[in-house]
C-alpha cells in the first residue's frame, strides 16, 4: 500500500507526544523528516520517534522534494504564514486547530491551497472517535425524543502564567486552545449552523487574553445551546445533549484517547433508566489516515473546506461577541 510521506514542522509537544505517533500507527503514512530551529533538539526528537531526517529550519523542510504532506502544530497566530509557504511549496498541509486567528486569514490560506492544488485540513482529531457517530445514531432514532437544548464544556487549570497559551501575540486564549472544540461539537453533533451568538469572557488584565469565555448558539428550529471553556476552571471536557424524552452525556467528549483502551463512555438517560453505551476507537489515527486517503486516493476529506470554514466563522463571531457585548448574528 502508498504511504504518504510527512514531514513535521516544529517539536511542538502536540506532534510528538499524539500526533507523529499516530501517523506511524496509520496504515498509509510514515513521518520521514522534522524541523526545528533548533538542529539538536530536533535530532534529540528524531531519534526518540524513529525520524530518519532532521533539519535546521522550516524552510529547508519545505524545499525537501520527497516530502509529501506536512504537519503544522505552531502557535495560532503563525499559522496562515507557514500555510502559505507550505502550500507555495506544493506541500499537502494538516494544521492544528483553530486553523486560523480570523476568517480573513484562513481565506488567504484556502486561497493558496487551491491556487497550489494541495489538500488541507484542519486538525479537529475528536470528530474522528465513533463515539460521536453513536450519539447522532442515538438521536436520529430518537431514543432522547425532540433534541431542545445541548451544552459543552471544555476546560482545565492553567497554573503556569507564562505558559504559550495566554501569550496574545501568538493567538492565545481558552476559546481558540480548547473552546472551539465546544463550539464545533454542538455543530457536528446537530448537524446544523447556528443563527446567532452571544458570549461573554474574561479577560486576563495584563495578558489580554480570554481565560474563561461562555456564550450561547441559536438554531432555526428553536434549539437552544451553550458553551464554555477555561484556563480557571477545574478539567472537564464533556458534552450533553437534552431531548424530550431524555438526555445524552458524553463525559470524554474530547480525549477519549486519554482512556484505558481509548474508550469512550455515553450516559443514556430515559425514562427506562440510564445505559451507559461504550465505543472505542484510536481517533488521531483515524483523522490522519483519511487525511492521507484523501491525497493519496483521492477520497472525499471527512472535514472538508466548507466545514472548516463555518467553524471559522462562528469562532470569529464568538470572539466579536465577547468584546462587543452584542449578539452577533450568522444568517448568511
Amino acid at each position: 500500500m502508498a504511504r504518504l510521506k510527512w514531514g513535521i514542522l516544529s517539536t511542538a509537544k502536540i506532534g510528538r507526544t499524539e500526533v507523529i505517533p499516530a501517523i506511524q500507527r496509520s496504515s498509509n503514512g510514515e513521518v520521514v523528516a522534522i524541523a526545528s530551529r533548533n538542529q539538536q533538539t530536533a535530532k534529540e526528537v528524531a531519534e526518540e520517534l524513529n525520524i530518519p531526517r532532521t533539519f535546521d529550519s522550516y524552510e529547508a523542510l519545505l524545499d525537501d522534494p520527497e516530502i509529501d504532506a506536512v504537519y503544522i502544530p505552531l502557535p495560532n497566530a503563525l499559522h496562515k504564514e507557514w500555510v502559505i509557504k507550505a502550500a507555495d511549496k506544493k506541500k499537502h498541509i494538516f494544521c492544528e486547530k483553530p486553523a486560523a486567528v480570523t476568517k480573513e486569514e484562513l481565506e488567504e490560506m484556502i486561497t493558496a491551497c487551491e491556487k497550489n492544488s494541495v489538500v488541507f485540513m484542519e486538525a479537529f482529531m475528536y470528530q474522528f472517535h465513533p463515539q460521536h457517530q453513536k450519539v447522532k445514531q442515538l438521536i436520529h432514532e430518537g431514543v432522547i425524543g425532540d433534541v431542545a437544548f445541548m451544552r459543552a464544556s471544555f476546560s482545565f487549570y492553567l497554573e503556569d502564567r507564562s505558559n504559550i497559551r495566554l501569550n496574545n501575540d501568538l493567538g492565545g486564549g481558552s476559546m481558540f486552545d480548547v473552546g472551539c472544540y465546544t463550539l464545533h461539537a454542538i455543530r457536528n453533533i446537530l448537524e446544523q449552523e447556528p443563527v446567532s451568538v452571544h458570549a461573554s469572557a474574561h479577560y486576563h488584565p495584563e495578558l489580554k487574553v480570554d481565560t474563561t469565555m461562555t456564550g450561547t448558539l441559536t438554531f432555526a428550529n428553536g434549539i437552544v445551546t451553550s458553551f464554555d471553556s477555561s484556563f480557571d476552571c477545574t478539567p472537564r471536557e464533556q458534552y450533553e445533549v437534552v431531548g424530550s424524552k431524555g438526555s445524552i452525556t458524553v463525559t470524554s467528549a474530547f480525549r477519549p484517547d486519554t482512556n484505558e483502551g481509548m474508550i469512550g463512555e455515553i450516559h443514556v438517560k430515559t425514562g427506562e433508566g440510564t445505559k451507559i453505551l461504550e465505543e472505542a476507537g484510536d481517533q488521531y489515527t483515524l483523522m490522519a489516515e483519511n487525511f492521507s486517503n484523501a491525497i493519496l486516493n483521492n477520497q472525499p476529506l471527512f472535514y472538508d473546506l466548507t466545514k472548516i470554514r463555518n467553524q471559522m466563522k462562528v469562532l470569529d463571531a464568538v470572539y466579536d461577541s465577547s468584546k462587543t457585548g452584542k449578539v452577533i448574528s450568522l444568517k448568511d
